[in-house]
């Protein structure tokens, strides 16, 4: 069940209004369900409950390792840096509608379905509208989002766009890139994968990371270049039929809500990796309070106001969790052969 909190105004339940709460209040949860299993956020965010105003990110780096120290030997000195940090903070949300006397009066039972309906809509519709401008944003390079006239920090925790040519590393190590100008093709995914799994910690270390998650706008010619590569079991941009080593490997999501946040035309693919940002706090989703929907009577108006009231955010702070290929300006993946 959707986790909506209800509450109810003093003597609501003894007005002309009392039959109308549980059948507005079973419509809302029922069509909340619906957009919280559709919804992409638990897929591409890691999702976290907050119990204050924001909350603090931050990565260690990685220990030097065992070393060899013969018989009888000392125990070496090993330790862990801090990496950089990032603090994301919480925001509000607010919304409103109204059932007016006449519409109980009258019997409009239409009235009764569609204002809760375009109500609970908008507000999983912003979640998810509000989850792809953080996306679309990184896509686009930029470290700062305005969303309904609030600004929100879409930088990593190392001050960069989340998706850059030359991010540096706390401790020591080469700058590194996670974002490049390759349309997606069978070789370049190939080539970005192999990129990603070089990623290295602020220590120099080599990480962990896997991508299994190709993320792309809803657009047919990235569709279609994207599943050609990845569809069939021999390679598609070969003529003798060699094994495609990209069959089977791939989760995709063509997620619409990200056209309207990219620029027009463009054709961006980002790779991720869903465990390497659950773990690492690459993509953040915080929850600070669930929607809170009260019912009270407006005795100006006599109309049943229905308020609601939620608190949520998200922002970025590991970029080595994702990288994004198509962009102009980004490195290069494949050495042009002209």
């Amino acid at each position: 069940m959707a986790g909506i909190v209800f509450t109810e105004g003093s003597g609501l339940n003894d007005s002309i209004f009392g039959k109308s709460q549980a059948p507005i209040r079973a419509f809302i949860e029922s069509k909340a369900e619906a957009f919280e299993n559709a919804s992409m956020i638990d897929t591409l965010f890691a999702v976290e409950k907050s119990n204050t105003w924001g909350e603090k990110f931050g990565s260690m780096t990685a220990m030097e390792g065992f070393k060899p120290v013969g018989e009888n030997g000392e125990h070496p000195h090993d330790s862990m840096q801090e990496g950089f940090s990032k603090t994301i903070q919480n925001m509000t949300w607010k919304d409103q509608f109204s059932i007016s006397r006449e519409i109980i009066d009258d019997a409009k039972l239409i009235d009764l379905k569609s204002r809760p309906q375009a109500f609970i809509t908008g507000y999983y519709r912003t979640r998810e509208l509000f989850a792809a401008a953080l996306y679309g944003a990184a896509i686009s390079g930029r470290r700062e989002l305005t969303y309904g006239g609030m600004k929100f920090d879409v930088s990593g925790a190392d001050g960069k766009a989340i998706f850059d040519t030359a991010h540096q590393a706390k401790v020591k190590g080469a700058n590194q890139s996670n974002k490049f100008a390759d349309a997606f093709s069978n070789d370049a995914l190939m080539a970005l994968e192999s990129k990603m799994q070089d990623f290295r910690d602020d220590n120099g270390n080599v990480l962990n990371v896997s991508p299994t998650t190709i993320l792309i706008p809803n657009d047919y010619q990235i569709k279609k270049d994207v599943f050609e590569a990845i569809g069939a079991d021999q390679d598609p941009e070969t003529s003798n039929n060699g094994f495609n080593y990209n069959f089977g490997r791939w989760n995709v999501i063509v997620w619409q809500y990200l056209n309207q946040f990219i620029t027009a035309g463009s054709k961006p693919w980002v790779l991720l990796d869903e465990q390497y940002n659950k773990n690492n706090y690459g993509a953040i989703w915080l929850n600070r309070n669930d929607l809170e929907i009260k019912s009270v009577v407006d005795n100006n108006t006599d109309a049943n106001v229905w308020l609601g009231y939620s608190r949520f955010t998200g922002g970025f702070s590991d970029w080595r969790f994702a990288a994004v290929g198509g962009i102009s300006g980004g490195s290069t993946l494949i050495a042009s052969n002209s």
